[in-house]
């Protein structure tokens, strides 16, 4: 074969090439950089299992400096999601600033899970230098983040709340969740949560001897409540299991889950109290809000509420996070998300070329971008790492960092939406470890105080200079680094179209190419995902004889032949980016 075929990727093609004709303006791709701040800060590296703040160090607002700020800058990125800065259920005690500890029952690990919020209005007291000046803290980070040309999003989690929900930050005249609720009954338009009347909660860690002994130097009374309200993953139980959100509540939207029934006129009370919360971080200047589990609130809610907000900031995003693909078209037409996660579809098909799983080839790329062919490609945000997921470096997932360079390449290149990395996958953190309740499990723990060790290098005691890398860590921060700046600046990877080149020939079944093209760049992505044999090939395409040929992830230049052959040749587990001369 002399020529290698190269056709349209039927929909997926189209729909770019529609979005940008029509868009008549050059759209923006989105780099998000994800940091946990309680980990991002800490630089304390010697950490005890299950360890209190005092033993193990917590992060900071303030420790995310001007330095570190530079450092996401200089990656690439566009937008920081500072993720758990809301006040949550924790077994900290600040009980001498009005803020005392969760039963230990009711909280997940010792500084609890970010997403069981204990005050919508207020921000996590373990992450301020001083307590009582917490908020401003917060906001003199989102000043120094803007300074730096940087925006920044924070999580909204509509979907629940930690079963000690209460507010003492509100403002003036803002009821708290539950207050004026019937506990008599199992659902009704006009309470916020949902009961199980006449029974008593029993949480799985009330029958867990274990974790009394562990945590036996805490205060420690039963936890009651009475009666038992539903938990926020839907459980309309008293006796949610251990495996459950137990220690969150699930929040009324108006839908009778027992009769099938909505009930969103007139509004519900749970709707108009999460506008004003969104409302209230808006005036505090936050450019977009990564929203929790958003497919478990009705479509109806955010259609009501997001034009609402963005009366206020026409520029502010929603980034959706949603598991269910059938799903997706409705929270981005109907629902009128801006971004939604792509996490079933091209997260899992990459995960499993990354891991050479049997029977994984790159027709699986293929194969999702024909089932997104509905979608708008620049509203699709694709990641390999964040705080829910293994992270790539973990002997779970694949056990070395470069084994993601091609996935990557294709998180970045495919689409023209955002790409999202998570603190510390660029320096190939590995999440050793048993932490506490994250347990041994290859993501970075966000119930628990924790030292993130390849991250740490990367801050070497608050330099953000990379002081204490090694020459590999180094180098792969080296590569996200070109990649990412190669994605925010690249007017083909912005508004380019989408061409996948089929029947390469000498192309393995772990190989993959397509061209992005604009009105003023033209770049042929190649990607090798066999991690023994090298891609050593000749490629042709139409109008290329003679011209320029430039690898921008190595910086290395060739010249295409006078047969409109261009000689692509990529190693193992790696990428190039060529870009074609005009």
């Amino acid at each position: 074969m002399v020529a290698a075929l190269w056709l349209l990727s039927s929909g997926a093609a189209h729909a770019q090439e529609t979005m940008e004709n029509e868009a008549g303006h050059t759209h923006h791709k989105l780099v998000i950089y994800q940091l946990m701040v309680r980990l991002y800060g800490n630089k304390q590296t010697h950490q005890q299992f299950y360890g209190s703040a005092e033993q193990n160090g917590v992060g900071k607002f303030n420790d995310i400096t001007d330095k570190a700020l530079e450092g996401m800058k200089q990656l690439g990125a566009s937008h920081v999601w500072f993720t758990g800065v809301l006040e949550h259920a924790s077994m900290a005690d600040y009980s001498a600033y009005g803020i005392p500890a969760d039963d230990p029952i009711i909280v997940k690990g010792r500084a609890g899970s970010p997403y069981a919020v204990r005050d919508y209005y207020d921000v996590d007291p373990d992450l301020a230098v001083s307590v009582p000046n917490r908020m401003a803290e917060w906001e003199a980070l989102i000043d120094r983040t803007h300074a730096h040309g940087l925006k920044v999003v924070m999580d909204f989690v509509p979907n629940h709340v930690a079963r000690n929900y209460h507010s003492d930050a509100k403002p003036a005249g803002v009821a708290d969740f539950g207050a004026a609720d019937n506990t008599s009954v199992v659902f009704s338009p006009h309470n916020d949560f949902y009961y199980v009347p006449g029974q008593t909660l029993v949480v799985p860690g009330m029958l867990n001897p274990q974790l009394k002994a562990m945590l036996s130097d805490l205060p420690y009374k039963p936890y009651v409540e009475n009666p038992a309200k539903a938990t926020g993953n839907n459980v309309f139980s008293a006796t949610p299991s251990v495996d459950d959100w137990y220690e969150t509540v699930k929040l009324n939207y108006g839908i009778d889950y027992q009769a099938n029934q909505d009930h969103f006129d007139p509004i519900p009370p749970v709707w108009q109290k999460m506008r004003d919360i969104l409302l209230y971080w808006t005036y505090k200047h936050v450019d977009g809000f990564r929203c929790d589990m958003a497919e478990m609130v009705p479509v109806a809610f955010w259609r009501w509420v997001i034009p609402q907000v963005k009366q206020v900031n026409p520029g502010i995003i929603f980034v959706a996070e949603s598991y269910n693909p059938n799903d997706y078209t409705k929270y981005l037409n109907e629902a009128r998300f801006d971004y939604l996660y792509d996490k079933v579809g091209m997260y899992d098909a990459l995960k499993r070329l990354i891991r050479n799983e049997p029977g994984a080839e790159v027709s699986d790329i293929d194969h999702v971008l024909q089932t997104q062919s509905q979608l708008d490609p620049s509203r699709l945000v694709r990641f390999l790492e964040n705080h829910d997921e293994e992270r790539v470096a973990s002997p779970g997932f694949a056990g070395n960092a470069w084994y993601a360079r091609p996935a990557m390449v294709a998180c970045a290149t495919l689409g023209s939406g955002p790409v999202m990395v998570y603190f510390g996958q660029e320096e190939g953190e590995r999440a050793a470890g048993v932490e506490g309740f994250g347990g041994e499990d290859g993501r970075t723990t966000i119930f628990d105080y924790w030292g993130v060790a390849a991250h740490q290098a990367w801050m070497n005691n608050g330099a953000f200079d990379g002081g204490q890398l090694t020459d590999d860590q180094r180098n792969l921060r080296n590569f996200y680094a070109t990649l990412l700046n190669i994605t925010a600046q690249s007017p083909a990877l912005q508004n380019g179209v989408f061409q996948e080149i089929k029947d390469c020939p000498g192309f393995s079944n772990k190989q993959y190419a397509f061209l992005r093209t604009s009105s003023t760049q033209q770049l042929l992505v190649v990607l090798n995902f066999d991690h023994n044999q090298a891609l050593d090939a000749q490629l042709t395409l139409p109008g290329v004889s003679g011209k320029t040929i430039k690898d921008l992830l190595s910086g290395h230049s060739l010249v295409a032949g006078q047969a409109n052959n261009i000689p692509v040749k990529v190693g193992p587990y790696d990428a190039a980016i060529y870009e074609i001369g005009r």
